[in-house]
């Protein structure tokens, strides 16, 4: 996410580095380097003016989950870590239903389903490395135009999400850490969508662009997607029943896709971001384990947005102090050191907090449950998913939704006969200002921020046309999206093609005319001073 609109990362794991006024931070930690290195795209500078952001820290381990792991030996024991992914599992009885089969007789790991993470990239570190494990979509970024930033993620994010939903330890490098790591949904692909930059910028626009590509492109190259996952959200001051992205996350879900969105980061007494807002969607806020495994004191996140009588999260995952991959010489990795987990040997591993890694879980185990029942509507896995969430006993409130996600005898629940929602639905014909927030990306060179109907590529946005055209499944001719070339349009060893930008930006200023030296990132922050960073933001 660039200078652009707030991505709000709704992961108190990842809000957007540099993020001015709100002193918002990224992820970062120094480390070994990854096996990966040359995808590692290069270091990314803090942008100038957002130095407050560094004081925010990503680990959040308030309850000395790292102490406790290592406790004895100095080695971090992920099966002693209420914020690792094998206590995380069991404590949703995620772990139950992985050991139970599909209609097939195969173990149930979310294998033939693929799940589509728009986000800040991912960068091929162990775990996401496995040949077939990330499919890299057109990168709709402003990294795009560089070979060495490109489909990556030189923010932080978007590789710990990738990591909770679908990350393994398949390949011989990986096995040979002796780490063991699983996501939630590990026999699962990933479809990596990337939007924002290496300092987290992105606009709305870039983000509907994908959610289109991705509805359009859906069975492409031997992809089956039937996820979305948004670890991001907008405070749109409209509501869904005119807001675009509210109408693109709409077209998803009508063409069978499960779209899973977080609530955001604000806390308990603020509203539900957009997507999230939407009545269609599955909304996803924050359970906190409170230190311990046992249920009986979990709480709604502090962190994590309650909504209000128009629209409660509709239910909670884990979003505490969760270990995922970790994503070497990334933003947040070099801003926010205390997101490392001590006495992890490998050097691997990165702790983040906030709705966004909730909502990461609860994609994986969507990609689980299609696997187990391909047929599901996307009406029928929220039903389903609502139905089985335990309520908060000790602590309840509103902001709980239907409760904590578990899957304990989901193969039971699976036959459960679930209405298909009738809420109003979306035109799509509100204004992009209102999505925005009153949050832009801006030209670094110029600073002229994005406003007004205008997409990321300087283009008019007529949103009547480009409503009847996403409904037509249209929206994308070739690479053309709003009469602006974006991509390549065939598929390369490398991932989906991608074209040198030309015309105007927003300021006037050929797309050409721009030096994308892959050296400046200090001088191409593209979040204005708007930037509240709530897209991608996090606790850290």
């Amino acid at each position: 996410m660039l200078a652009v609109m707030e991505l709000r990362i709704n992961s108190h794991s990842w809000r957007a580095a540099a993020v001015v006024a709100a002193a918002c931070a990224a992820w970062g930690v120094a480390g070994p380097a990854s096996s990966a290195s040359a995808a590692t795209p290069p270091t990314p500078k803090p942008a100038k003016g957002h130095e407050a952001d560094l004081a925010v820290k990503w680990g959040d381990d308030t309850s000395g989950e790292s102490t406790k792991a290592a406790a004895g030996t100095g080695k971090w024991d992920p099966n002693k870590d209420n914020g690792a992914l094998p206590l995380l599992k069991k404590q949703a009885s995620i772990t139950d239903f992985l050991a139970t089969k599909d209609l097939l007789g195969r173990p149930l790991t979310g294998t033939g389903v693929t799940v589509a993470l728009i986000d800040t990239g991912i960068t091929p570190v162990l775990g996401l490395d496995a040949p077939g494990k990330v499919v890299n979509g057109p990168d709709l970024s402003f990294d795009s135009q560089l070979d060495s930033t490109r489909y990556t993620d030189g923010f932080g994010h978007g590789t710990h999400m990738a990591g909770i939903i679908a990350g393994s330890d398949t390949t011989a490098a990986a096995v040979k850490t002796g780490a063991k790591f699983a996501g939630v949904a590990p026999g699962a692909s990933l479809l990596n969508m990337k939007v924002a930059a290496a300092d987290g910028g992105a606009d709305v626009t870039q983000v509907i662009a994908a959610i289109d590509w991705v509805v359009q492109h859906r069975n492409d190259n031997g992809m089956n997607v039937r996820v979305i996952n948004l670890s991001y959200g907008v405070h749109s001051t409209q509501p869904a029943a005119v807001d675009p992205l509210a109408k693109a996350v709409e077209s998803a879900w009508k063409n069978g896709i499960v779209v899973v969105a977080s609530t955001g980061n604000d806390g308990i007494a603020n509203p539900v971001l957009m997507p999230a807002a939407d009545p269609y969607v599955i909304s996803v806020g924050a359970v906190d384990h409170e230190g311990t495994a046992d249920e009986k004191d979990d709480q709604v996140a502090s962190f994590s947005n309650g909504g209000d009588a128009t629209r409660r999260p509709d239910l909670l995952a884990p979003g505490k102090s969760v270990v995922s991959l970790r994503d070497p010489g990334s933003y947040v990795d070099l801003a926010h050191p205390e997101g490392l987990v001590p006495g992890d040997t490998t050097g691997r591993f990165f702790r983040g907090s906030g709705t966004s890694q909730a909502t990461a879980v609860v994609s994986g185990a969507v990609a689980l449950m299609l696997q187990a029942r391909p047929w599901l509507t996307p009406d029928q896995v929220k039903g389903v998913l609502k139905a089985t969430a335990d309520p908060l006993h000790t602590y309840p409130q509103p902001a709980m939704g239907a409760g904590v996600i578990d899957m304990k005898d989901m193969q039971k629940q699976l036959a459960l006969f679930v209405p298909s929602q009738d809420w109003t639905r979306s035109t799509g014909t509100g204004s992009l200002a209102a999505t925005r927030g009153g949050e832009s990306v801006a030209d670094p060179a110029s600073g002229a921020t994005l406003a007004g109907e205008t997409d990321a590529m300087g283009q008019p946005w007529n949103a009547a046309n480009w409503a009847a055209a996403s409904d037509a499944g249209k929206a994308w001719s070739g690479g053309t999206w709003n009469g602006r070339t974006w991509t390549g349009t065939s598929w390369t060893p490398q991932g989906y093609g991608s074209v040198a930008w030309t015309g105007a930006s927003w300021t006037g200023t050929d797309w050409q005319a721009r030096s994308w030296r892959a050296d400046s990132w200090d001088a191409r922050s593209w979040r204005a001073d708007s930037w509240d960073a709530r897209s991608w933001r996090g606790l850290y």
